[in-house]
């Protein structure tokens, strides 16, 4: 029998994967569920952070707060907290209690920002006026990505994870980051926790876990939040939760061998060192026609295009699919252009990534 799926299972692969995680997280963060998708980690850490206020003896705990404009998949729990209107609209009521913040997108204070912008950090104070409206005994927890991506690259202004994290302690709110995109070297640390010294007390990640090659995800969580559940009796499943291919040997083996990579090529580092010229490359493009915005953190860029009158989203995904014809693949989200390119990616990678946008831009104008 190569792989049995049962919660009473597991397989000495999938912990040694689970014990390189947890060496990569912040103290505290020792703990972690497999999951297959970003979708199903996202619904996975939701139902923890429920679980555990139960466990507690804090039932009452059962409101979950979002973000407009936030991207957490495509799972009930995950589009119920996500603030993307398409992801939503035609999915009925969705899951009750759910609450959203305001994003951070302020382009009229912080278009053309190098890193992190200056201004909004008073939009954490929005979760203190939700606090106030529903009570925090109802409350259980914040998800909120580090830096939102599928909605176009949205940044964290200065303080503001540092001020939700505050707020959270004070009213006893469990704080998700979902770092699908954020995690694995994508900012120049292993994850967004790392480069912004803000402990949250679950991650969700995907993706950069098996580098896309096998399907798989995870939710790393506290300690505390795991202690809460280890006090019944032993033969008794203490969260009854799972998939039936949560750390599925294959996997879990594309995870090991994956984490070898970033180690052993020193990707995050990489990452980091090719940042500056990634910056210097994005804003290059501040002349061209029609954009008007960019803006950038670690690897990871967006050009904000000026929309066509009556025609929304229609010159980026012109722009997407002349750039595809000339071998760059980008990809759009309205009519905003969102880049991230792989962590092996060199200077003249770079070179050739926005030279073609640059010509394309003019060719489209």
């Amino acid at each position: 029998m190569d792989y049995a799926p049962a919660f009473q299972m597991g397989h000495p692969k999938v912990f040694e994967l689970a014990a390189r995680i947890s060496a990569m997280m912040p103290n505290g963060l020792d703990h972690v569920f497999f999951t297959n998708s970003g979708s199903e980690s996202v619904d996975t850490a939701l139902k923890i952070a429920l679980a555990y206020h139960r466990a507690r003896g804090e039932g009452t705990r059962t409101r979950l707060i979002g973000r407009e404009r936030g991207y957490h998949g495509v799972g009930f729990g995950g589009i119920s907290v996500g603030g993307i209107v398409a992801n939503r609209k035609t999915f009925g009521s969705l899951l009750t209690g759910v609450d959203h913040m305001p994003h951070t997108h302020l382009p009229e204070k912080n278009a053309f920002t190098r890193g992190i912008p200056e201004y909004g950090t008073e939009l954490a104070d929005e979760l203190e006026r939700i606090v106030t409206l529903h009570d925090a005994s109802t409350i259980a927890a914040v998800i909120v990505e580090p830096v939102a991506g599928s909605t176009g690259v949205i940044l964290p202004p200065k303080g503001y994870l540092e001020r939700l994290r505050k707020i959270c302690d004070k009213h006893g709110i469990l704080l998700i980051f979902d770092e699908v995109i954020t995690g694995f070297g994508r900012l120049g640390t292993a994850f967004a926790t790392d480069y912004f010294d803000v402990k949250p007390d679950l991650i969700t990640m995907a993706k950069g876990l098996t580098s896309g090659t096998i399907p798989m995800g995870g939710v790393v969580c506290s300690k505390d939040i795991y202690d809460a559940f280890m006090t019944g009796p032993e033969n008794m499943i203490e969260l009854f939760h799972g998939f039936t291919y949560s750390g599925h040997p294959v996997a879990a083996a594309a995870g090991l061998a994956t984490l070898d990579v970033y180690q052993e090529e020193g990707l995050f580092e990489r990452a980091n060192a090719l940042a500056p010229y990634w910056e210097d490359a994005l804003h290059s493009l501040k002349d061209c026609p029609n954009v008007i915005d960019l803006r950038n953190l670690g690897l990871i860029g967006a050009i904000e295009l000026q929309p066509i009158e009556g025609k929304p989203t229609a010159r980026a995904f012109e722009a997407f699919l002349k750039c595809y014809e000339k071998g760059v693949l980008i990809r759009t989200t309205g009519d905003i252009i969102a880049l991230s390119p792989p962590l092996i990616c060199e200077k003249e990678h770079v070179d050739q990534i926005f030279d073609t946008i640059r010509t394309v831009l003019n060719e489209i104008a």
